[in-house]
């Protein structure tokens, strides 16, 4: 091998100047710093949509979820404890709020404003739902709340699946536990 007609590799390239290297450098720099900043914002959407609804949910357990009414009936063996009422209905908002995000987040309220709207009433209603059963003790009006957020959540589930099928999916639990929570306010209508 001829060692004369060997060149030596340097890390420079011979065709490309300082300048366009230092300008290579900061467009990569740029979308490093636009892409840092899009998660920035996509984490912070991210709490404040689960974190509203659970602090909204929590403070309405605060102020009316005392159960007066519910914990002194007679009830069958199959109705939930008050504890576990409470920590489904925080399960709920959470993963609603998760399922309302990613809706959001596809850009789903702008496609599908209904899907906004219903879980707008989704929200009103299972805040509403809490005082009227356990601190006024209105059970057939909480049993029409409960039937219109089934209703509510059977609109989400489908609106939401049409723009994030995972966020479809997440509706499905709530759904299923507002059912659940119908069928008690039901059985607390003719106790």
């Amino acid at each position: 091998m001829d060692s004369q007609n060997l060149r030596q590799r340097s890390g420079d390239n011979p065709g490309v100047t300082p300048a366009a290297v230092s300008a290579t450098n900061e467009k990569s720099r740029n979308r490093r710093e636009k892409r840092m900043e899009m998660a920035k914002r996509g984490l912070r959407s991210l709490v404040i949509s689960v974190s509203l609804p659970l602090s909204l949910t929590l403070l309405n357990i605060y102020l009316f979820g005392s159960g007066r009414g519910y914990g002194a009936q007679p009830k069958p063996f199959w109705f939930p404890p008050l504890w576990l009422l409470h920590t489904a209905c925080l399960a709920k908002s959470f993963v609603m709020g998760l399922s309302a995000w990613f809706v959001w987040a596809d850009g789903g309220f702008h496609v599908k404003p209904t899907a906004c709207a219903l879980y707008s009433t989704y929200l009103g209603l299972s805040l509403a739902w809490l005082p009227t059963v356990f601190w006024m003790g209105a059970n057939g009006t909480g049993l029409l709340v409960s039937l219109a957020m089934v209703a509510t959540l059977v609109g989400c589930s489908r609106d939401f699946g049409k723009v994030n099928p995972i966020a479809g999916n997440l509706v499905m639990p709530c759904l299923a536990w507002s059912a659940f929570l119908s069928i008690v306010n039901l059985k607390l209508v003719f106790l």
